[in-house]
């Protein structure tokens, strides 16, 4: 009910906002007269305040931001420099849990941070035992960027990502595609943008090499996924030697002087 009503003062208030508007820019147009009662001050700030709570419930995605920082996966090597207190410095393995172990402090859950985000929990961890602790945390060993390719290519795996590298490259890095049964022209391009979210983009590399413009052969990035579907013809080529060929149903007849061959 008080969304109703919100909504029914809004529309008071945006008609007679529009009015005042439309009269201030044409001074001498004849003033439009409206059968609603202008909404007061306080009226429009408690309409703006719920449609503002309202706009809060409705989820909506929400935009990454650029050049994120790696985050701590499982099997990383860290190692923790201590300025002042040097007896402090322990290198760690991430557990395959997503917990570290320290000397001194309970295990802690570090998977998903980055390494500026883990310098502050360990430096609040260990303020209970030093006094402003000055501490690095640093990666040394880490998930190397990596792209897979699967489906109608040669050999479908795990690559590791060294530079630049388009999408051409990374399917001839799989051994190109296989040669009867991939369908070039629906190549998909899975990548990932965020936590929830997965973006699919379908490339016709078939159409771009052909044409021999590559504006649309897409830069790789780590973690990237590179589909290749099977063709129409390599779905139904299983079951070909099941089906009776169709010279095995031609009868042939003839007439010769009465009798039938």
């Amino acid at each position: 009910m008080f969304r109703v009503i919100s909504f029914r003062l809004g529309i008071v208030a945006l008609a007679s906002v529009t009015g005042l508007a439309y009269a201030a820019q044409n001074p001498t147009a004849t003033p439009i007269k409206s059968s609603a009662t202008p909404a007061s001050g306080a009226a429009v700030r408690e309409i703006l305040t719920s449609l503002q709570a309202y706009g809060k419930e409705s989820p909506a995605p929400v935009l990454e931001r650029r050049n994120p920082r790696y985050e701590i996966e499982r099997g990383d090597a860290l190692k923790v420099n201590f300025t002042f207190t040097p007896e402090y410095n322990e290198s760690v393995t991430v557990q395959p849990d997503g917990y570290i172990s320290l000397v001194g402090l309970p295990d802690m859950y570090v998977l998903g941070q980055t390494t500026p985000e883990l310098t502050e929990t360990l430096k609040t961890a260990y303020s209970k035992l030093l006094h402003e602790p000055a501490l690095t945390v640093t990666l040394t060993t880490f998930e190397k960027p990596y792209f897979t390719a699967f489906g109608m290519v040669s050999h479908p795996g795990k690559y590791d990502l060294h530079g630049d590298t388009t999408l051409t490259q990374g399917i001839a890095l799989a051994g190109g595609f296989t040669d009867k049964e991939a369908k070039d022209s629906q190549v998909v391009l899975f990548r990932r943008v965020s936590n929830d979210w997965v973006e699919a983009r379908k490339v016709n590399v078939k159409q771009m090499l052909r044409a021999g413009n590559l504006s649309e052969d897409l830069d790789l990035q780590p973690g990237d996924m590179i589909f290749v579907p099977k063709n129409r013809l390599s779905k139904l080529e299983p079951y070909l030697p099941y089906l009776i060929p169709l010279q095995a149903f031609r009868i042939g007849f003839s007439f010769n002087g009465g009798n039938l061959y």
